[in-house]
């Protein structure tokens, strides 16, 4: 690398940090400064931010060890290769129990990005294969993945003036509408969509959440809509249960 590209804050961080960890919560300030050369006020600042970002944590002793943050880094990091992995795994017995198909995804902007599906032996299916996409507001998992989003984020992704596309009759076209829908599977945990993304098709989706609470997929059961009235409640528990073992490593 370069080294006009260099930051040597960030790589002060990093030696402080690598000492930490080694150590386990045995060093103290004075300790830290011996063993990187960092100076005493340097040091000072360095603890005090990444202690304010939850990388470390410092003791009743004033010795430091790493912060929860880090916990969270490497859950995403190892999650980020085993989710499609996880739901092949987990998603066939959710399928047999219900009887019907079962869904991943992730979400690309305004769009939802199906990375994988358990089918359901049904005549008729939802395309929904790996690398499909639909757009957000018109999908229960669009919905549930955009309950984690920022207002923000929000701004960014559906301004004001933006017209939603219109895929069935009873798809959201407002911005206040979804905006109203996401709320809702904030407070509730599940998202739905009745024929908004495909006419006589209903599903409903549960977010798969990491350790610090964002949401990074989502897991859906879709079913002909003759089928919602008796199984929408089952899928929706059942939703649940399966984005919570993925977001847990498939554990119970």
């Amino acid at each position: 690398m370069d080294k006009k590209y260099w930051v040597p804050a960030l790589d002060r961080a990093h030696r402080v940090l690598r000492e930490i960890a080694e150590e386990r919560g045995r060093l103290k300030l004075t300790d830290l400064c011996q063993r990187t050369h960092v100076s005493k006020s340097t040091m000072f600042s360095l603890l005090q931010t990444m202690e304010e970002l939850g990388w470390i944590e410092k003791d009743a002793a004033d010795s430091y060890g790493l912060g929860g943050y880090f916990g969270w880094l490497g859950s995403a990091y190892f999650q980020q290769f085993n989710l499609i992995d996880l739901f092949k795994r987990e998603a066939p017995a959710i399928m047999r129990e219900i009887g019907e198909s079962v869904q991943l995804a992730r979400l690309e902007g305004t769009e939802v990005v199906y990375l994988a599906k358990e089918a359901a032996p049904t005549p008729v299916q939802v395309n929904s294969g790996p690398g499909s996409r639909f757009p957000a507001h018109a999908t229960g998992l669009g919905k549930v993945m955009l309950a984690g989003v920022d207002e923000e984020m929000w701004g960014r992704l559906y301004p004001s003036e933006t017209p939603l596309a219109q895929l069935t009759p009873y798809t959201i076209v407002s911005i206040e509408a979804l905006k109203k829908q996401v709320q809702q599977a904030r407070l509730e945990g599940v998202a739905c969509d009745e024929q908004e993304a495909v006419m006589g098709f209903c599903c409903v989706a549960a977010p798969i959440k990491q350790p610090g609470g964002e949401v990074c997929g989502a897991v859906s059961i879709s079913m002909p809509l003759h089928e919602w009235e008796r199984k929408r409640v089952l899928a929706g528990t059942l939703a649940v249960t399966l984005a919570e073992k993925l977001a847990y490593g498939g554990r119970d």
